[in-house]
């Protein structure tokens, strides 16, 4: 394999990481923004839960 031929298959496997490492990106901050969604929901339907607990010995 030639310079150019292995500079331009470096130059592409590079593209490809660098549009991987993009979209796992947006996929975890999708996740995130989904849970912390998630959480609030879950505050709103119980608000009273976990403010106080019952122990009998």
């Amino acid at each position: 394999m030639d310079i150019a031929a292995a500079s331009i298959a470096m130059n592409q496997n590079s593209l490809a990481l660098a549009a991987s490492i993009r979209v796992m990106s947006l996929a975890k901050e999708q996740a995130t923004q989904q849970t912390q969604d998630m959480v609030q929901m879950m505050k709103q339907a119980q608000p009273h839960l976990g403010q106080s607990i019952d122990i009998q010995v």
